[in-house]
């Protein structure tokens, strides 16, 4: 196979510029193959590393991608330039008369051991660069929970930028490169975009960081970190943090119930999902009080290959079988209640399942917020020396009904676009202003308990649904009696919420067109069932609604996003992932009065078909299931 000379150009200076020797290293093998050999293979990765004119793009919360060579992929090289670039917006974006300004980096465990790219060493990197630019950076001593470099941000003064080096629940050999700004919460419209242009303005290595990693590692040869991080700086900040967790009033003390005999409490099994979380979300049941939760040995540790899941995203199917196992081997007897609570391997995220009589219910997202949401109002609404009215958010995506919890409590409720960048930023302008804001979610099981960050925190909102749990149990009930007595209460919700896997995402554009009627959103019905209203979030906008037919929410031409609510009672809602090759649908029922859950789940089965055949057309545009 031929190959464009340019390819081999690109690839060479990419090389020259890589401070990861072994990475370059590997790109010049590459190289030589082609020329000296001919290699077809060769020719091929080359081409793919290194296409004409492309490069990752700075989006959703900052990068994420494969590790690998080139300008797609997360290297040393894509973060150095990052880094820059960020540095250059810092400066450029904030006074620096009162003093250096301050970064704030953790990471987790992700590693390609063969190209020797990790978290790790991006981090170590990202915080040479900032030096160099000349601010200071707190480069978190060890592996980190995602949680707390927010929560770092608004420890320290002069703070402006915050990274974690994480993938999250992606597969194996994806990393990440996630941005703070300085109010603490995940980067958005419009800084992504001049962050974006800084990038670009500073791909030149403003030194030479091959160099200046090599002598570090001289001088320090026992420490991965090379000695630019901040061992006891950050035990005090992990202190800090579980301390302003326990002095917001998130505890609430049920561990009391514990002493009391006449009750069965439920078995706490905990898994980490291969990742960081265990001695942070550990830690957080210490600092409650709560009972030494089981941890699912094989999955405690860090280990960057997940051996024993195929997606470490505990919301994935099976994803929970290997915990659901061990608990059935710690304990036996079926009669006994189990709580299964589960971190994606940063640890911002929770997942909840429970054990009943041998049975396993996995609750959803949405579920998990509705409970967590109530039960935070039921300890706030009267508790609290702060007067000011309680508000709650949630992405738009997720489940109304904890909108309506608002409506029947009398509390204020907003919902926001997809995504934390959003759910955040807004919690933190309501608690700023006249609100209280003491809990947002989004489905995908992301929760913020308490205003202490202002990101999804996985470690806390662990420790609360302990809580929740032993109160639920204590009381006479189990979880999933506790979740339909809300269901009585406020109203029956039933969600069918998935995705499919988008073959190529440049069908986008031409989906969303299909849907949209090429913009001119007209289409009365799908099948028999009637639309009430249509919103669209991309471009050209639009909201049935509203007077002026403007949405209320942002919009964006790049993440497009449609709901459709029909006169039945039914909201569907379709976006293109930000993060994933997925296409993601969420579509729910609210049942009229007097009608039975079971029939609600049926109509709800019945139109998300209709929708899936006649809008979506999955044949026809490229979808699939895994």
């Amino acid at each position: 196979m031929s190959i464009d000379p340019q390819t081999i150009a690109r690839a060479q200076s990419w090389s020259q510029l890589d401070p990861n020797v072994t990475s370059s290293a590997y790109v010049d093998n590459l190289i030589k193959r082609v020329e000296d050999d001919k290699d077809e293979s060769a020719s091929k990765e080359l081409q793919s590393l290194f296409p004409e004119g492309k490069r990752i793009g700075f989006g959703t919360a900052g990068l994420r991608s494969a590790m690998k060579p080139g300008p797609l992929g997360m290297n040393d090289l894509v973060v150095m330039q990052t880094a820059q670039g960020l540095a250059k917006y810092c400066l450029c974006e904030n006074d620096t008369s009162k003093g250096r300004l301050c970064a704030v980096v953790g990471y987790d465990h992700r590693a390609n051991e063969t190209l020797q790219l990790s978290s790790l060493s991006f981090a170590t990197l990202t915080a040479l660069v900032f030096r160099e630019a000349g601010m200071d950076c707190v480069l978190l001593d060890g592996l980190v929970a995602t949680p707390l470099v927010p929560f770092c941000l608004g420890q320290i003064q002069q703070a402006v930028v915050g990274v974690m080096i994480t993938a999250s629940h992606n597969p194996k050999q994806d990393a990440g490169y996630k941005v703070y700004w300085n109010d603490g919460c995940q980067i958005r419209e419009p800084i992504d975009k001049k962050i974006a242009d800084s990038i670009l303005e500073n791909m030149d290595p403003w030194t030479d960081y091959r160099t200046a990693l090599l002598q570090r590692k001289k001088e320090h040869p026992d420490d991965p970190c090379l000695g630019l991080s901040s061992p006891e700086m950050t035990t005090d900040f992990i202190d800090r943090y579980f301390a302003a967790i326990k002095a917001s009033g998130l505890c609430t003390g049920q561990s009391k119930l514990l002493d009391e005999s006449g009750w069965q409490p439920p078995t706490f099994v905990y898994t980490a999902m291969h990742g960081v979380g265990y001695r942070f979300t550990k830690a957080s049941f210490e600092n409650f009080g709560l009972p030494e939760f089981l941890s699912v040995t094989e999955q405690e540790n860090p280990d960057p290959n997940f051996p024993t899941v195929v997606f470490p995203n505990p919301e994935e199917k099976g994803a929970l079988d290997r915990a659901k196992a061990y608990a059935a081997d710690q304990v036996p007897d079926k009669s006994k209640p189990v709580v299964l609570v589960a971190n994606d391997p940063d640890a911002d995220r929770l997942a909840v399942a429970e054990r009943t009589n041998g049975q396993w219910h996995v609750f959803t997202g949405d579920q998990i917020g509705v409970m967590l949401g109530h039960w935070l109002w039921m300890q706030a609404k009267d508790s609290s020396d702060d007067t000011r009215p309680i508000s709650m958010c949630a992405s738009t995506v997720s489940s109304h009904m904890l909108r309506q919890i608002a409506k029947v409590e009398g509390f204020h409720f907003e919902d926001t676009l997809t995504g934390f960048k959003w759910i955040g930023s807004r919690a933190a302008s309501l608690n700023s202003s006249s609100y209280r804001n003491i809990f947002c979610y989004e489905e995908a099981i992301g929760f913020c308990c308490g205003n202490v960050i202002f990101d999804k925190d996985g470690v806390t909102a662990a420790a609360v649904l302990a809580e929740l749990a032993l109160f639920t149990y204590h009381s006479g009930k189990k979880l999933a009696d506790h979740m339909q007595g809300l269901y009585d209460k406020y109203g029956e919700f039933v969600s069918n919420n998935g995705y499919y896997i988008l073959q190529d995402l440049s069908i986008v554009p031409s989906l969303m067109d299909h849907m949209t009627n090429s913009g001119k959103f007209d289409r009365k019905a799908v099948g028999e069932y009637q639309i009430e209203s249509v919103r669209y979030l991309g471009e050209p906008s639009y909201d049935s609604t509203q007077p002026d037919r403007k949405p209320t929410l942002p919009t964006s031409a790049s993440s497009p996003m449609m709901t459709l609510r029909f006169t039945n009672g039914c909201v569907a809602q379709f976006r293109a992932s930000g993060t994933e090759p997925k296409f993601k649908y969420y579509i729910e029922m609210k049942g009229k009065p007097g009608v039975a859950r079971v029939a609600v789940q049926a109509e709800l089965e019945k139109i998300s078909e209709v929708l899936m055949a006649e809008l979506l057309q999955p044949t026809r545009f490229g979808l699939s299931k895994l």
